[in-house]
């Protein structure tokens, strides 16, 4: 049996995060970086009290509620041409996603056992209800994944800030 593979965030290095907890993004976007997946997401103030109080999947309706007041948010941050805003509201549409699917794939949501060195539990003892709470926003996340606006502002500040 091969070596349990520890959890990265066991091992987390915050000063070589590029986001970091003391600074405005509303007030320094250039401090923003895109980075991977949902990276920051719980970070970037003001952005993080601003749609992650709507971030919600426990049942499929309630994820369709928050899903659906995140993406509104995510058109208005475009609108405004705000990147950094539209990037967080689609993170954390697609946050809702990868959440909910962990807690379809793993009772609990538990993916480690970290009484027995981290070794990774049994998928397939989730809920079926948070499986549709992840179909709903997984479709709005690639709702917003394509928006033309979005790509676009995306592209050019990758180009311009990473």
């Amino acid at each position: 049996m091969p070596a349990a593979r520890k959890p990265s965030y066991l091992d987390f290095d915050n000063e070589a995060y590029p986001w970091k907890r003391d600074v405005d993004y509303r007030d320094y976007p250039e401090k923003y970086r895109v980075g991977k997946g949902e990276q920051g997401v719980l970070i970037c103030e003001p952005y993080k009290s601003e749609i992650g109080q709507f971030w919600r999947f426990r049942t499929p309706e309630v994820a369709k509620e928050s899903s659906e007041k995140i993406f509104k948010m995510f058109l208005n941050y475009t609108r405004e041409n705000d990147f950094v805003g539209a990037d967080m509201a689609r993170k954390y549409l697609q946050m809702g996603y990868t959440r909910a699917r962990r807690y379809a794939n793993y009772k609990g949501g538990k993916k480690y056992d970290k009484n027995q060195d981290y070794t990774p539990l049994e998928r397939g003892t989730g809920s079926a209800e948070k499986a549709k709470s992840a179909a709903i926003f997984y479709a709005t996340y690639k709702l917003a994944e394509a928006h033309p606006i979005y790509k676009s502002m995306k592209a050019d500040w990758k180009k311009r800030l990473g």
